[in-house]
């Protein structure tokens, strides 16, 4: 998965929202500022979770993964945020119940088909209930980027 950018500065934590709608808008805007993504981005990805829910209940805790459209991406990434409280989500594919998110990995690719590998990648994180716990409380944002590249196997661009 080359050229995905990935570090510290994209990783939030104890973040404190109250809606997904919340979560979604600092997300974004994080990645605005960083250049990583276009103004258009934000609105599309608040849009594309009200149509198609990205919730998913875990082991553990929660998680979401919030994505959109290839076009509204300037460099292919991957943000985590992890949450003080869980926010509710949608549940994918059952918008009428939700699920209490704490993990939010949201995606911001410039191909197609390296969303569906990345997406393929993450299921595995998502089945491994140690895994999920560490994310949600790990406090060091390095720790953090080091067990995600190595568990989706990519190798990272950004600051070391």
């Amino acid at each position: 998965m080359s050229d995905l950018f990935f570090d510290e500065s994209i990783i939030l934590l104890n973040q404190e929202a109250t809606t997904n709608e919340e979560v979604l808008s600092l997300m974004a805007d994080n990645l605005i500022d960083k250049g990583l993504v276009k103004e258009s981005f934000k609105p599309a990805i608040i849009a594309r979770e009200k149509e198609f829910a990205t919730g998913l209940p875990t082991k553990g805790f929660s998680v979401a993964i919030p994505h959109t459209d290839v076009e509204h991406v300037v460099q292919k990434n991957i943000s985590v945020a992890v949450l003080k409280n869980p926010v509710d989500f949608c549940i994918m594919g059952d918008a009428e119940s939700t699920t209490p998110v704490k993990i939010v990995f949201m995606l911001a690719m410039d191909e197609a088909h390296s969303q569906l590998s990345l997406l393929q990648r993450l299921m595995q994180i998502f089945q491994d209930e140690s895994t999920l716990q560490t994310l949600a409380t790990e406090t060091s944002k390095e720790t953090i980027k080091n067990l995600l590249a190595d568990k989706l196997d990519f190798s990272l661009e950004g600051g070391e």
